[in-house]
């Protein structure tokens, strides 16, 4: 089992010149300056223009926005001279990459070390070169070079540190295997020692959203290998992406590595949706004495938490008469007058003398209002001077923090009409948590909360389809958000639909209006058909003996049959996705056994006859997968109750593990030519039935 997240390049150079952690920003630095290109091709003459677009204006799509931040003419970028820029290109460029050829990453990264090594020379730290950048334009050259890898600077907060560590002591300071390791010391950088294993990071997701990681599957041994430590970081960072935890920049190895700003920073993204689980409708329905009227409940629904948290503060401040509004967890809160007010309306048998306004020092001030907050036995997340100096990080958590403990919101619940339909049924709920998970875990640039919400205005979905399929977004005729006029939002969801068709998408009695107007049924069908297209392709481009030939339902069903069969479970097959057996999870499980023998404890899985049983190993087979390293966002419940397009993903995701490690072999020597030619050319897809004709019709 190879380490997942490397990125490889050619030339052993840059590859030994740049770190893991350097290529995984650069890249994605590189695609989104192809992305904002025209026609989405980056090419050699044009890398100035897009280079220095980094600095300002940054990638542009959509009409209106084309009128105001039009990418630059090609010309001197940085403040580089014509000239610079001709030398630079002339050093990095080889002898059969032309002007108006596609810059590659790998020429990407040759100007960006080129670009490093002449700054230094200029900047005095080495001889200087022929054509070198001046030190006049110097300054501007290294604005493009932070502003493309600023994670690359390493820095990290020892206030957010100290907060986060205390967290992790005070939580799982009674776990049985943690235990010897803790408490840590928020003064060192043992934190990023005891992580190296995974396990604590395991453990701390399962804090934020319990159950999400069967404990079972974790590595636990006092010593662990290489292998049994990459495992657990490969369900680690799966288990991350299935709550919602960005990793599009972090691999196991930084994990292994311990490197600090991003180890901290899976840390604070993991503390942040455990503080935040509350802040929504569905878990604290109180939250509704926010809104007056339908139009602002579904303002609120489509809220990240973050928003709903700085709209709940602001409630309680007006109740107590506070006259600001609170913007942001940093400045608007540096004087401690929010909090002071949030407090004494929250929680006003608390207080004590002197009161907190009447303190002119702001840090005595901070100080008053922490002391006020122990009172109520709320945990301390920041240092008076943490206020002051307005961390967000650790000022979301504290509030948050507050918000648990005591929100102030009425436990009889507003009866009001808006209100109704607002829960949905059980697998409605848990597509949309899966789509939504997988939609923000594309690396896209809008991040979404409410999949019935944030797609309506049809943008979202454009850079979904242009992420999924390259090139097919007609990106001059998207409009970018915030769109104010419906027909607009209309625009993007015929485009939207119009891709689909060309796709091949069953899209029968569908219109851009439903999803503007966020017919949930038709949403879900559309998005199931998204993430089928998805999983296709990524297997049909692992397969070069195909010829490009499309990949259908029944290959993967057969595929799955057959690796099972040849591990010698003879007795052990799928009819289809929806064949009821596989409840018990024991295919699933022979399955997984057979692509990695040593993934599968065994001894941890039961017959799955009793309903108990089939939970057990539901649970444990999702945590084995992603430990193997595969990226999945269903639940327990889709296998106990065979959801067929939750089955589809997961056997196409153990097959798309298993194809592209380099030791893997072809289907063509698996499964025989003969077969292989067959079941490609098959357009039957009755394995899953995925045709949803029936869903879209209204």
């Amino acid at each position: 089992m190879g380490f997942d997240g490397l990125v490889v390049v050619s030339d052993p150079y840059l590859q030994r010149r740049f770190t893991q952690a350097d290529l995984r920003v650069l890249q994605t630095q590189y695609a989104a300056l192809r992305d904002a290109s025209p026609n989405g091709r980056l090419r050699i003459r044009d890398l100035p223009a897009a280079i220095s677009s980094v600095r300002g204006r940054g990638a542009v799509r959509g009409r209106d926005a084309e009128k105001e931040n039009s990418a630059p003419e090609p010309g001197p970028g940085l403040g580089l001279t014509d000239e610079e820029w001709a030398s630079v290109l002339k050093a990095v460029a080889r002898a059969d990459e032309k002007p108006h050829q596609d810059a590659s990453f790998e020429l990407f990264l040759r100007v960006y070390a080129e670009m490093q090594l002449r700054l230094k020379a200029a900047s005095g730290g080495g001889a200087g070169r022929a054509g070198g950048i001046a030190r006049s334009s110097s300054s501007s050259a290294v604005a493009f070079l932070t502003a493309a890898t600023t994670t690359l600077l390493h820095t990290i907060s020892e206030s957010e540190k100290a907060s986060y560590v205390g967290h992790i002591n005070a939580y799982l300071a009674e776990d049985p295997f943690l235990k010897t390791a803790l408490p840590i010391d928020p003064a060192t950088d043992h934190i990023f020692h005891v992580t190296k294993d995974g396990v604590l990071l395991c453990k701390l997701i399962n804090l934020a959203v319990p159950g999400t990681i069967d404990e079972r599957a974790i590595n636990t041994k006092r010593v662990l290998n290489l292998w049994e430590k990459n495992e657990n970081h490969t369900l680690c960072l799966n288990s991350a992406k299935a709550i919602g935890c960005t990793v599009v920049n972090i691999g196991t190895q930084d994990l292994a590595e311990g490197r600090p700003h991003l180890v901290l920073g899976l840390i604070s993204q993991i503390i942040k949706i455990q503080l935040l689980a509350d802040v929504n409708l569905k878990s604290t329905p109180q939250l509704v004495e926010l809104v007056e009227d339908s139009k602002e409940m579904e303002e609120l629904m489509s809220l990240s938490p973050e928003k709903i948290l700085l709209r709940w503060m602001n409630f309680q401040l007006k109740k107590g008469g506070f006259q600001k509004t609170v913007t942001n967890f940093s400045s608007d809160i540096k004087d401690s007058e929010a909090y002071a007010c949030l407090l004494n309306v929250l929680a006003p048998e608390c207080s004590a003398k002197p009161s907190a306004m009447s303190v002119k020092d702001l840090l005595h001030r901070a100080r008053l209002i922490l002391e006020h907050a122990d009172r109520m036995g709320c945990k301390r997340y920041l240092t008076p001077k943490d206020i002051v100096d307005g961390l967000p990080n650790l000022n979301l958590a504290f509030v948050a923090h507050i918000f648990q403990k005591r929100n102030g919101l009425s436990k009889q619940m507003k009866q009001v009409s808006f209100v109704d339909g607002l829960s949905d049924d059980a697998q409605v709920s848990r597509e949309e948590r899966s789509f939504r998970l997988w939609i923000n875990s594309l690396g896209i640039s809008t991040y979404i909360n409410n999949v019935f919400e944030d797609l309506r205005n049809g943008w979202v979905l454009l850079e979904v389809i242009d992420k999924i399929a390259p090139g097919s977004v007609n990106w001059k005729m998207a409009n970018r958000p915030p769109i104010k006029l419906p027909f607009r939002k209309v625009e993007n969801c015929n485009q939207v639909l119009k891709i689909g068709k060309e796709l091949k998408f069953s899209l029968v009695n569908i219109a851009g209006n439903d999803i503007v107007q966020g017919n949930k049924k038709l949403i879900l069908a559309f998005l199931w058909q998204l993430m089928r297209y998805n999983i296709l392709q990524l297997l049909k481009n692992l397969r070069f003996h195909s010829n490009g030939k499309e990949i259908t339902d029944n290959d993967i069903l057969a595929w799955a049959n057959k690796k099972v069969k040849d591990s010698g479970k003879h007795h052990s097959h799928m009819q289809s996705f929806k064949d009821k057996s596989l409840s018990s999870g024991t295919f699933f499980l022979d399955l997984l056994s057979a692509v990695e023998p040593r993934v599968v404890n065994w001894s941890l899985v039961t017959k799955g006859e009793k309903d108990e049983e089939k939970q057990m190993n539901a649970s444990y087979i999702i945590s084995v997968a992603r430990k193997l390293g595969c990226s999945i966002f269903l639940l327990p419940e889709d296998i106990l109750e065979v959801n067929q397009k939750m089955m589809l993903t997961l056997t196409a995701s153990i097959m798309y593990w298993y194809l592209k490690r380099p030791t893997s072999h072809s289907l063509d020597s698996e499964n025989g030519s003969s077969c292989e030619t067959t079941s490609i050319t098959t357009s039957d897809d009755s394995a899953s039935e995925s045709s949803i004709d029936d869903n879209t019709t209204r």
